[in-house]
């Protein structure tokens, strides 16, 4: 027997499930019954394929109620969760690879955890907590990568924790223990479908004879995500899982025959041990698949997905299928009364067409050869992402020479991704068999090499023209490179080669710090490293989400119909055929909101429902409200909108230059005589530099439900939203109805970013209108594909530059203009372009400068506030500019860095005050502990010894300005209750949102009270407690809200302390009982008026900010020039955050923004049709960063000894500052770019481009390599 327990996801819950096989594979290991436990995702495990098994959810391994499990103690009590949105798959991954390996290897560890990212995702967060000197006190278990924790000050304490209990886990159900003697075969019927599940081989045959066209699905990796979101129907689905000879392994004499239903991460443990029992020359095939399964998708999708739908799909995506076809692996195929065998590489013969397979016939096995002596096999990927992540292109390639000499005697290669499924090079092969001498190709880069076999190659892989935004050339470049990679490999016969793939995340930690704390009461939470007070509940799975609210009586489900053009008149809406769909009841348009469908917060408004005409894809047109999700996504499908277009249609900024296409109004500031400046430097330089917008991508999507209350039109509105106060008034208004009427509740939120403010306004709107006209509840819950499509994000950003310059290295004068792409509609980006002339300074003193900025109208979805707003897009540009400085005149960044930088008391570009002493220190104290002139020695060693490998290393310096530039923005308000029994009720205007402020101001309320955290609570935001509150953004929750709770708390002290006086050694209850029968008030609201701030755009000064932050950060990073591939080796981060308030919280604020802007600088792409489609709809195009993304050591220290007098108890806002610092990983990036460029001997000027891709990196380490990828491969004849 073979226990099989899956992780999955149900309805919003982590579930771990135990599915009981009889295996062949039992009879070739040991006789024995064994249990495996296996995690997956949910939204690929059809509820069909659950038959017969043990479910246990997140709660089942622990829950608040029963006993919380030493796996989610860890995660919360190591502050591993910020938003919790995703912290149960973290505990269900470490859970159910702890069943499975009570000993993990750091390998396994990192392994169990790739699949999972998030913009929140933090190095310690999912990997420290686990380390065996923390799981358990009875077993030795493996320390991960124990040799990097180098910590000075833990923010936790390991006495806390229970030991791990393997007696205490969850047992295999007994009455599920079956055999396969009494299982049957299983048929579900559906609504539109039947599953079918056979038991044995020939029952599976005389299926696929009746049902020819019917898929064959065991992981659901391939026909799930066609029917989800290509719209492929089958009414009959064949599910063969449960077939032993299907899931067979059986080793032969000359290699391993695995079933074609084998997971690809059965495969790959079967590999693994077949490498460690045969000799190395019989395993280099093993190897090569092995490589490639690590980084194939995560663990959770190789657990579901199997072998044979990997190879029958035949997908060009396929990491698999070119090393198995290079390899002569066999087919094994059987149909009804035949059975034959064939090379894997014939299903690829004739391209996309074949049909080598008959309908009729089934793979049964997969046949994996032994390797032989003089045979050399490599595979190769290149992705956006290292790990889990779609390949660009892939290739597997064998070679065998003659015995005794290096003449090829056969060779295979065969490339993945070039076009629409796998292909192979055989008039290459042909060519060169037999024909050349090995030796030919192991010299770098040869006459011989460049004009006989990259012609080759590029002669016979013809690239199709893109039609989603990829680059031809990119991939043909990767082709040949490839194929010189794997000669150069085989030419060092198995020497170590500098181009050999690591394995994926080997060691992702980080190195803390955090200010030791002054002498202060113990009771005293302040200042001190606390648990996120949602932990716990975040790690079992309780913590409720707007889609985890019950559902309501009547509740209905809504789906919207997006327009589909750019620019267009709205002919005609055809809603015939959506309302015959079933379970639909109704269908919402403009014609239906009751007042108001436009909001004009400026001259150009936001619109609920589109009315006459479109303006980007993406607008809402209609909405169906069905008795469930599914049918009212049916039936939207179904809407029928005829367009007539209109132009212009403007998608680029480019184009909105071209036709003056501009929000009101456009901003400039200026300092200094700029023209008379120009006149006297020694140097100057120009430029432009672009940088992509990014998606916000929380994990929760836009969701809201509307509960009508059935009287005096009040409405219960539960949203994930940042500002609930405007929720209530946008969908007050829509309703025409008065604010008091709508009551908008908020809990927590599972991310946000910025993207939760007025879009999450306009789609509770729509919610709202639906739920008004059918006085039914209301449910939206986006997809991530409409989310992505509908929302918006971080405005794509073009600088154009002009910079004068001493010889010495002195700044003298800045020209500059900014023109970000708002999108349709104004949202919040003039606002956004007024911050990025604000702060385009960063650390530096410009003593002449000239900025204008532009918010460009185009076609696009409005873009909209995004941390950092606007910052981390003009600092960018000015960091250009020094670099572009440091190249002019020879000296390095750091220098001319450390030559501008802001020195002494002095005013900024707006004349407001600054004390740039904390810079200073920050810039110090990252030289000193990143070591940076050793290191920068060091890698100047590396790329001496390195042609084809560079490293590169930066330093960059931040001034973060905290402010929101006018008061009524930054006011705030709190309520607290003081019950009888001495409990404490706290409520204020803030949002949860993973940055830890109710954490945060249940510490404040303690200090101020003096009483244990333990006797405070806090129940949710909403407008009928605090009214009017501001929304949570720019890093200001807790300066405001907790200055609120303060003069509360404070309030009801006061009145308490008379009562204190007469009684000093009564307890915190004998007050508060002698305080009710005085009558005296236990209950208080506390308000803050909002920082003095304000700025005049008309004189161009004023004091938009409060104070400064500032911080430095060093990375290092290492680069493959063949295909732009890179690694984050090391990145040490200072930062002046003031005196902490939860170092533990704010820590994980630093790292969390510094990962996020690792994926804004170096990979989150956005890429859009001509039409203005957006094609990177979901995580498998657009990648943000993953473990694998996180440097391999990671430092963060916070300045010691920083007061800040502005703000509660000194401490400083620090959610959005710490994002900027990925730069400078951008410009280590750039560093070893140069470092490339200059080896080669190429001086022309270079920009480079946000986010700076893999491609990006490859196109600018030009030398005639490249260049001849890119333009001669045509040329000449072979």
């Amino acid at each position: 027997h073979v226990v099989v327990n899956l992780i999955s996801f149900l309805d919003g819950e982590k579930v771990q499930m135990y599915w009981l096989f009889l295996l062949t594979i039992a009879l070739h290991w040991t006789a024995m019954q064994m249990k495996i436990h296996y995690s997956a995702n949910a939204c690929l495990l059809p509820i069909c394929s659950l038959y017969g098994a043990a479910v246990t959810t997140v709660e089942g391994v622990g829950s608040t109620k029963t006993r919380v499990h030493p796996v989610q103690e860890r995660l919360a009590k190591c502050h591993g969760s910020q938003c919790g949105f995703c912290t149960p798959g973290m505990v269900m991954s470490i859970y159910t690879l702890l069943r499975n390996h009570p000993e993990p290897t750091s390998e396994q560890m990192i392994a169990a955890l790739a699949g999972k990212y998030c913009h929140f995702l933090i190095c310690r967060y999912v990997l420290e907590p686990f380390s065996s000197d923390t799981l358990c006190t009875e077993n030795s278990w493996v320390l991960l990568v124990f040799f990097l924790f180098k910590v000075s000050t833990r923010l936790f304490s390991t006495d806390e924790f229970q030991p791990l209990d393997p007696t205490q886990e969850l047992i295999f159900p007994p009455e599920l223990m079956v055999t396969f003697a009494t299982l049957r075969t299983l048929f579900f019927h559906g609504e539109r479908m039947t599953w079918i599940s056979p038991v044995s081989l020939d029952e599976l045959l005389d299926l696929k004879a009746t049902y020819p066209k019917a898929p064959l699905l065991v992981g659901n990796t391939s026909v799930g995500p066609e029917m989800k979101f290509r719209g492929m129907f089958h009414p009959i689905v064949i599910a063969p899982a449960r077939i032993p000879d299907l899931n067979m392994v059986k080793c032969t004499d000359d290699g391993l025959t695995l079933g074609a239903a084998c997971s690809l991460s059965l495969v790959k443990d079967i590999l693994t041990n077949a490498m460690a029992e045969f000799p190395e020359e019989k395993t280099k095939v093993f190897s090569a698949v092995l490589q490639q399964l690590r980084t194939l998708g995560g663990e959770q999708i190789r657990n579901i997905a199997s072998l044979g739908g990997n190879i029958v799909s035949r997908k060009s995506t396929s990491d698999l299928n070119p090393i198995l076809a290079a390899s002569n692996c066999m087919l094994n195929l059987a149909s009804r009364g035949r059975k034959r065998q064939i090379p894997l590489s014939d299903i690829f013969a004739d391209g996309v067409g074949n049909n080598t397979i008959t309908p009729e016939e089934i793979l049964v096995s997969v046949h994996v050869p032994h390797s032989r002596k003089g045979e050399y096999v490599s595979a190769f990927r290149q992705a956006p992402r290292r790990e889990n992540a779609l390949p660009v292109t892939n290739a597997g390639m064998r070679v065998i020479f003659e015995e005794g000499t290096d003449t090829i005697k056969d060779l295979s290669i065969f490339y993945g991704g070039a076009v629409s499924t796998t292909v192979c090079a055989k008039q290459t092969c042909r060519t060169l068999i037999g024909r050349y001498n090995f030796y030919v190709f192991s010299v770098s880069l040869n006459k011989d090499f460049e004009n006989l076999a990259c012609r080759l190659v590029f002669k016979e892989i013809a690239l199709p023209g893109s039609d989603n935004g990829e680059t031809v050339d990119y991939k043909k470049t990767l082709i040949v490179s490839f194929f010189y990679r794997f000669f150069l490999e085989v030419s060092q016969l198995g020497k170590k080669s500098q181009f050999k793939h690591d394995p994926c995340c080997e060691s992702q930690v980080q190195i803390f710090q955090r200010i030791q704390g002054n002498s202060q009461s113990p009771q005293d939470p302040v200042g001190r490293p606390i648990m996120h007070q949602s932990g716990i509940k975040h790690a079992t799975g309780e913590a409720v989400y707007i889609d985890d609210l019950p559902s309501v009586d009547g509740e209905l489900f809504l789906a919207v119909v997006t327009s589909s053009r750019a620019h267009a008149k709205i002919v005609s809406i055809d809603t015939s055929e959506a309302l015959k769909g079933p379970g639909v009841f109704d269908i919402i348009t403009a014609h239906d909101v009751p007042a108001t469908n436009e909001f004009y917060y400026s001259d150009d408004p936001e619109i609920i429902f589109a009315r006459n005409k479109v303006i980007c894809v993406g607008q809402i047109v209609c909405a169906v409200v069905a008795d469930s999700d599914d049918h009212a996504k049916q039936a939207a499908a179904k809407v029928k909108i005829e367009y007539e277009v209109l132009e212009p249609v403007i998608l680029t900024i480019e184009e909105a230059i071209q036709h003056n296409s501009f929000f009101a109004p456009k901003r400039k500031l200026e300092q200094g005589n700029v023209d008379r400046a120009f006149e006297t430097v020694d140097n100057i330089i120009e430029g432009e530099i672009r940088i992509g917008g990014q998606e916000h991508f929380y994990m929760e999507t836009q969701s809201v439900l509307v509960v009508p209350k059935g009287e005096d039109n009040e409405m219960d509105v539960y949203v994930s939203t940042q500002h609930p106060a405007i929720i209530q008034e946008m969908v007050a208004a829509s309703l025409g109805v008065p604010a008091n009427r709508i009551m908008c509740h908020v809990k927590r939120v599972g991310g946000a970013f910025g993207g939760k403010l007025l879009k999450a306004g306009l789609l509770a709107s729509v919610a709202a209108v639906a739920a008004n006209k059918t006085s039914r509840a209301v449910r939206l819950i986006l997809s991530r594909g409409d989310d992505m499509l509908i929302t918006g994000g971080r405005h794509p950003f073009i600088g154009k530059y002009k910079v004068g310059f001493m010889n010495d290295g002195r700044i003298r004068a800045v020209d500059a203009k900014y023109y970000i792409n708002a999108g349709c509609t104004p949202d919040e980006s003039v606002l956004v372009a007024e911050v990025s002339l604000l702060k385009m300074d960063n650390a530096y003193k410009i003593p002449n400068l000239r900025c204008w900025a532009y918010a460009c109208k185009t076609n696009l979805p409005s873009n909209t506030a995004f941390r950092g707003f606007g910052f981390p897009q003009s600092a960018l540009v000015t960091e250009t500019w020094i670099t572009g400085v440091a190249d002019k005149i020879g000296l390095s960044p750091e220098k001319i860095r450390e030559i501008n930088m802001y020195k002494e008391n002095e005013q900024t570009h707006f004349k407001q005050k600054l004390d740039p002493q904390n810079l200073i220190r920050c810039w110090n104290e990252c030289m000193e502990k990143s070591a940076y002139y050793s290191r920068k020695t060091a890698v100047n060693e590396f790329n001496k010894q390195n042609y084809w490998k560079k490293k590169g290393i930066a330093i960059v310096p931040m001034k973060f300005p905290f402010g929101l530039g006018t008061r009524y923005l930054s006011q705030a308000a709190a309520l607290v209750h003081i019950y009888t029994d001495g409990s404490v009720l706290l409520t204020h205007g803030g949002i949860e949102m993973g940055q830890g402020i109710h954490t945060k101001m249940i510490q404040v309320a303690s200090r101020e009270l003096n009483i244990p955290m333990s006797c405070i609570h806090f129940c949710e935001t909403s407008t009928t407690t605090v009214p009017n509150a501001c929304a949570s953004v720019g890093s200001a929750g807790t300066d405001v809200n907790g200055m609120a709770v303060k003069d509360a708390c404070q309030t009801l002290l006061k009145r308490l302390q008379p009562i204190i006086n007469k009684n000093p050694k009564g307890t915190w209850n004998d007050w508060i009982k002698e305080a009710f029968e005085q009558s005296v008030s236990l209950s208080a609201t506390g308000y803050f008026r909002g920082y003095n701030e304000n700025m005049d755009w008309e004189k161009g000064e004023g004091q938009p900010f409060t104070y400064f932050l500032y911080g430095a950060a060093c990375s290092e990073v290492e680069i493959n020039c063949l295909t732009g591939d890179h690694k984050n080796l090391r990145t040490d981060i200072v930062m002046d955050i003031g005196c902490s308030i939860n170092p533990a919280v704010d820590i994980g604020q630093i790292e969390g923004a510094f990962v996020q802007g690792i994926g804004l600088y170096t990979m989150e792409e956005l890429k859009y049709s001509p039409e203005g489609v957006l094609y990177t709809r979901g995580p498998d195009q657009y990648k943000i960063p993953a473990v694998c993304d996180i440097p391999e050591q990671f430092s963060v220290s916070l300045l010691s000894s920083s007061q800040n007098p502005y703000a509660i108890y000194a401490s400083k806002g620090i959610g959005e500052a710490g994002l900027f610092l990925g730069c400078s990983v951008f410009f280590a990036l750039r560093d070893a770019v140069t470092r490339v460029r200059n080896e080669r001997g190429l001086k022309k000027t270079f920009t480079l481009n946000s986010p700076l891709t893999a491609e990006q990196i490859w196109a600018n380490c030009a030398d005639d390599f490249a260049e001849m990828v890119i333009g001669s491969w045509e040329e000449g004849s072979v």
